[in-house]
């Protein structure tokens, strides 16, 4: 069997499940605290291969067709599902308005398996998504048709856990009846900030991350013809003492992280390109990069094309901030919660 990058721990504390498990940023995290993944989901093909490659286990697939009984018993569920509004909210109430999002889901297993506690991450849009709704009737069922302790949701920047990139995500965490949910606190920034410079490559980069001059002159055009509007789109160079813009994929994600590097060694295009490589020496940062980006460790494989690569880690969680949450919640799934004795 080949040896991959992050077993699981030889003496575990804890039992999790990785839902929607994308390349694995959950899993890291807890494994770091000493949890044992008894589970994962993952829909997409290369994202599981990716997965695979990492951990040692390919995980099961679209999460709809498993039955919440055969999935193990865990202490912590984690989960960075899709955002989805609830069209039937308000309709039947309670745990039917989920019935139909992956919410639902999560919902399921959380009803079936009970573990002491969980962790949801998602998109900051989640808050205003659907007026409110989404999120109100998402709280709505953990707390009252789960009955589980859920303190406020909170949106947490990665750049405040050691990344440098402002990636602002909404923590949803929540606690069993016996947990004693009042010990967590969200973790606090930590001081300084990490910027791009420090997770640059330190050798010159392949010619095909660089624009062709075609290209850059496009995208100069494309941002005037916005400023001459008032819009604010197109593309960014981000100096290297500067924190990147979140990573997305789909329209101009790449192009608003470009950085200057003059290293380049030799300036032969190695793909289709109108033109030449640009003098102005812009590029793209690598999938390399973007790993780190989002706290993803340099021993982490990359297995597939950049394209999938650029697509999961913008897909990714960003690995120190959940680290730093899981590792509040490891804590407060050891306090019990007081039973008042019965006179």
């Amino acid at each position: 069997m080949r040896e991959v990058p992050f077993p699981p721990p030889a003496a575990p504390s804890f039992r999790f499940v990785d839902l929607f498990s994308g390349i694995g940023g959950f899993r890291i995290a807890l494994q770091d605290l000493g949890g044992k993944c008894v589970f994962s989901s993952e829909i997409d093909k290369y994202a599981a291969a990716t997965y695979a490659r990492n951990f040692g286990d390919v995980p099961a697939g679209d999460i709809r067709e498993i039955d919440e009984k055969r999935i193990p018993e865990h202490d912590l569920l984690a989960a960075g599902f899709p955002c989805q509004a609830f069209s039937i909210a308000g309709k039947r109430g309670g745990f039917e308005d989920a019935r139909g999002t992956l919410f639902f889901e999560i919902a399921r297993i959380i009803k079936e398996k009970k573990p002491k506690a969980f962790i949801l991450e998602n998109v900051k849009g989640l808050v205003s998504h659907d007026k409110g709704r989404t999120l109100q009737t998402i709280l709505e069922i953990l707390r009252v048709d789960l009955g589980y302790t859920v303190p406020s949701p909170k949106i947490m920047n990665a750049a405040d856990f050691g990344l440098p990139q402002n990636r602002q995500r909404i923590i949803i965490v929540g606690f069993r009846e016996d947990v004693d949910g009042s010990f967590f606190t969200y973790p606090g920034p930590l001081r300084g900030r990490r910027t791009i410079g420090e997770i640059l490559e330190e050798n010159p980069v392949s010619v095909r991350y660089y624009l062709s001059d075609v290209y850059l002159e496009s995208l100069k055009r494309h941002r005037a013809r916005h400023e001459s509007k008032g819009h604010g789109f197109g593309y960014e160079v981000r100096d290297s003492c500067d924190v990147a813009n979140a990573i997305v994929i789909g329209g101009m994600g790449k192009e608003r992280n470009l950085v200057k590097d003059v290293r380049l060694v030799n300036n032969k295009p190695e793909t289709r390109i109108k033109g030449k490589v640009n003098g102005e020496f812009l590029r793209r940062m690598t999938p390399r990069e973007w790993a780190r980006l989002q706290g993803f460790p340099d021993s982490f494989v990359i297995p597939v094309s950049d394209a999938q690569a650029y697509r999961q880690f913008a897909n990714a969680v960003p690995v120190p901030l959940i680290r730093a949450v899981a590792e509040k919640i490891v804590t407060t799934m050891g306090r019990k919660a007081h039973v008042p004795e019965l006179k």
